[in-house]
This record gives structure tokens, C-alpha cells and sequence, in this order.
């Protein structure tokens, strides 16, 4: 049974690729004569974009409609889920099982992973202590890989996965278990996720001299796997779920339904915090992307209006139009709005006199009620801020209670962002990889139709 390893490079481009500071990569796609764009669904962020892939089907079908979405029945706003049960449609892992009854599978920190419809899988889940600490730590099935992967390995630096210290080490080490299990479990279809673009593009932009040094660095990580897929013939493909586009305008599309008395909060002791179950509108707001929710379909004709007249807002589909992008499902909102080239969408709610939540200047993706790229800086306006936070980390290790709260609120500072189809090819998403496993011989293929080849 031939065995295929499938890379996940988030943020890869053609541009990236054939810009000189990957070698190793663009050396690799020219031995597979070259590469294919591939035309991401909307909205085209890590969740969609990879269950898109996985089930080879577009959102309406397979029901991830973003990175997360309102959950009418609980009213709340839950991101960052992991449970491969959400899907509504069966999985390449499964596929894969079902045609190669012989063979294993492996998810290696791909999304849909917890738990997983992998023979074998590894994700992050960090420890979270009864007296407020979080440490780094990993799930995996079965569970001794876990304790194998981190002996040899040690732990996984989780604060380089996401955060203010995101950087190669997170991808580094997820090269290094990936490695682990193709040596030892060698499985038959492994698919690994490394997600070092997708920091210093966000930070600094797609052109920032950060971004192509951050390319570099991939691509030493890359050439690694390449070697080892060579060495014990493995057929690989390095693809990516989205490309990062600059961008330089914010859009806070629930200040301004808050503003028009649509969004309502809680004014807790903690801060403001969104009422999503008695707000009439509010926003998930998800990159360049945004799902908004209506209680009552009598404003939904208003909702529009004020959100078509921001400047940076592109276009605000409609119910009866979610169909022809691939996002007519009950978890979307009633409006779906898509920023313009340059823009993108800050979740922020409060306004006058709300008081900000006290989760708001802290790294904390699954309290926030949309996704918050200003988790990747800290605050250049508070002085003596890495002391600081030394000693804050210090207090915890002995115990203590304390915030973390080093993130800045102003979100001009973000340079990258996506979620919006693709400016050009040249910007977006790609596929490399032996020209027997491509989906099609066309020079675009849709992120659904990724995996068409394997089987």
C-alpha cells in the first residue's frame, strides 16, 4: 500500500513560494511539475478551509460555517471547536479506511481533532488547573502517544503556537512528532498542520521582511519532511487553506450595532459582555468574514442597511443568497457580510460607557465572542511590560492568582488578515504535489476537491 503525507502550510501563496526565500519547496513543487491554485470556500479561515477539505464538500454540506458560530439553542457564541462530530459528512480519514481497509491513518494538529476520525491523533489541549494555571500539554489517541511524543520530545511550546510569542518552535516541534509517527506508526495517509505563516504574515503583512523570514524558516521545516518522504518512499503533497492579504482598515461592525441599539450587552462585574441571547443583531466576526445573527427576521432589512454603509464592508449576502456560496446551513447567520480588499473585521462590542471585559487585553480565543488577531502583539504602550510579566508568571508558579493582560486593543496594529476570496492566484491557496494524485488537470481547483485524487 502506497503511503501519502499531506502538509498543511497555512498561508502559503505562489507568491510566497517563488519569492526566493523557500528553495527547498519550490525546488520539490518543480519536480512535480508545478502546482495548482486552489479556490478556497467562503469564509476561508482554518475551520472551514480544512473541513471543506477533509469532507470534500462545501459548508452547506459539511457544516463548519467558520471558526465558530452562535449556538441558537445554548445562546452563546462558541469558537475554536475541535470535535470531529460537527461535521455532517464523512472525512478523507474515513474514506481512506473504508478503500484501504489495511492501512492507518494519522492527524497530526489538524483541525477536527479532538477527537479526531483518525487511526492516530495528535492536537494541542493545554492543562487548565483549578487554581488558574494553564500549562502546555497535547491530547492524542491512543493516549501512550502522547506520553511517547512528549518524553521524546518534550513539551509542546504552546505559547509559540498562538500568542505574542508565536514562532517557529510550535511548528518545529509539530515537524519533529510528525517525523515520530511516520517512522513508528507508519501510517498509510498522515496529514500534518504547520502554522508558521500565519503569525508574522498578520503581524507585519504579507510584503514585511518579518514574512519572508518567516518563509525561510518554513521552509527549512519543510525540506525536513521532504527528505524523510523521499527517503522511505512516501508520496507528499504541501498545500494551504488560505493566503494572507495586507490589510490596514479595521471594521467593527458590532459598535455599530450597538450603537443603533440592535447588540446588547451584560454589564457584569468583569466588564461588559455580549448578550447575545437578548441582542436583536450582533456579529461573529471571523477575519474578513462575518456571520450576523438576527433575532427577528423585521430587521433584518435594517441590520443591512447599517452594515452596507460602513466603509469597508463589500458586500452583506443575504439569507436567500448563502446559497450560491456554499453557506445555506442553519448554524449561519440570517446575513453574512464580507470585508473589501485591505479591510477586516474587529470583534470588539463595547462602546461610550460599557466597560471593556477583562478578557479583552488577554489571549483567551474561547472567551471572545470572534476571532482577535491583536492576540498576536503586546501592548507597545505599557513600559516595562516583559519585567511585568515576568513577575506575573512568577506569582502563578507559586500559586497565585493573577491577570495576564499584555494585549493591545488598538486594531490598526494588525498588517494581514483573510477570510475574502483571494485578490489574485498569485495570493491565495495551492497544491503541490505528484501529478498521479491531482484532483484534475485544471490550473484552479476548489478546496473540496483537494483530497479527489487518493482515492
Amino acid at each position: 500500500m502506497d503511503r501519502v503525507l499531506v502538509l498543511n502550510a497555512v498561508g502559503l501563496t505562489p507568491k510566497l513560494l517563488h519569492s526566493g526565500f523557500m528553495p527547498l519547496t519550490a525546488a520539490y513543487a518543480a519536480s512535480c511539475a508545478g502546482e495548482q491554485s486552489i479556490l478556497p470556500d467562503l469564509p476561508a479561515v482554518t475551520c472551514t478551509a480544512q473541513a471543506s477539505m477533509l469532507c470534500g464538500c462545501p459548508p452547506s454540506d459539511h457544516g463548519a460555517v467558520g471558526n465558530g458560530w452562535y449556538f441558537r439553542d445554548l445562546s452563546e457564541v462558541w469558537l475554536w471547536r475541535q470535535s470531529a462530530h460537527l461535521l455532517q459528512r464523512r472525512t478523507i480519514l474515513k474514506r481512506w479506511c473504508q478503500a484501504y481497509p489495511e492501512s492507518t491513518t494519522a492527524q497530526i494538529f489538524w483541525w477536527w481533532n479532538l477527537p479526531s476520525t483518525a487511526t492516530y491523533s495528535v492536537t494541542p489541549r493545554p492543562t487548565y488547573w483549578a487554581d488558574g494555571r494553564k500549562e502546555a500539554d497535547i491530547h492524542s489517541n491512543p493516549p501512550e502517544l502522547r506520553d511517547r511524543l512528549r518524553e521524546r520530545l518534550g513539551d509542546f511550546p504552546l505559547f509559540s503556537f498562538w500568542g505574542p510569542g508565536a514562532g517557529i518552535a510550535s511548528t518545529r516541534w509539530i515537524v519533529d512528532a510528525t517525523l515520530d509517527v511516520l517512522a513508528e506508526e507508519k501510517p498509510g495517509l498522515t496529514l500534518s498542520y504547520l502554522p508558521h505563516l500565519d503569525y508574522d504574515l498578520q503581524r507585519f503583512g504579507p510584503e514585511s521582511p518579518e514574512a519572508l523570514r518567516a518563509a525561510a524558516e518554513l521552509d527549512t521545516e519543510i525540506g525536513r519532511l521532504i527528505d524523510a518522504a523521499e527517503a522511505d518512499g512516501i508520496h507528499l503533497i504541501v498545500l494551504s487553506e488560505y493566503g494572507i492579504e495586507s490589510v490596514n482598515e479595521p471594521v467593527y461592525l458590532n459598535r455599530a450595532l450597538r450603537l443603533a441599539g440592535l447588540l446588547e450587552v451584560h454589564p457584569a462585574k468583569n466588564g461588559a459582555l455580549l448578550d447575545a441571547g437578548n441582542s436583536r443583531a450582533f456579529a461573529v466576526c471571523d477575519h474578513q468574514c462575518a456571520h450576523i445573527y438576527v433575532q427577528n427576521d423585521r430587521d433584518i432589512h435594517l441590520v443591512r442597511e447599517i452594515l452596507e454603509m460602513l466603509p469597508g464592508v463589500e458586500r452583506v449576502y443575504s439569507r436567500d443568497e448563502l446559497r450560491t456560496i456554499g453557506l445555506e446551513h442553519g448554524r449561519s447567520g440570517a446575513l453574512f457580510a464580507v470585508a473589501a480588499e485591505g479591510a477586516w473585521f474587529a470583534y470588539p462590542y463595547w462602546v461610550g460607557d460599557d466597560v471593556e471585559p477583562d478578557f479583552a487585553r488577554t489571549v483567551d480565543i474561547h472567551q471572545k465572542p470572534g476571532y482577535d488577531p491583536c492576540e498576536l502583539f503586546l501592548d507597545p504602550d505599557k513600559r516595562f511590560l516583559k519585567p511585568r510579566l515576568a513577575l506575573k508568571l512568577l506569582a502563578k508558579k507559586m500559586g497565585l492568582r493573577t491577570l495576564f493582560n499584555p494585549i493591545p486593543l488598538d486594531a490598526n496594529i494588525v498588517c494581514g488578515s483573510h477570510g475574502r476570496l483571494p485578490s489574485t492566484p498569485e495570493t491565495g491557496p495551492l497544491w503541490i504535489g505528484p501529478v498521479d494524485l491531482r484532483p484534475h488537470a485544471n490550473d484552479v481547483i476548489r478546496a473540496r476537491d483537494v483530497f479527489g485524487g487518493l482515492l
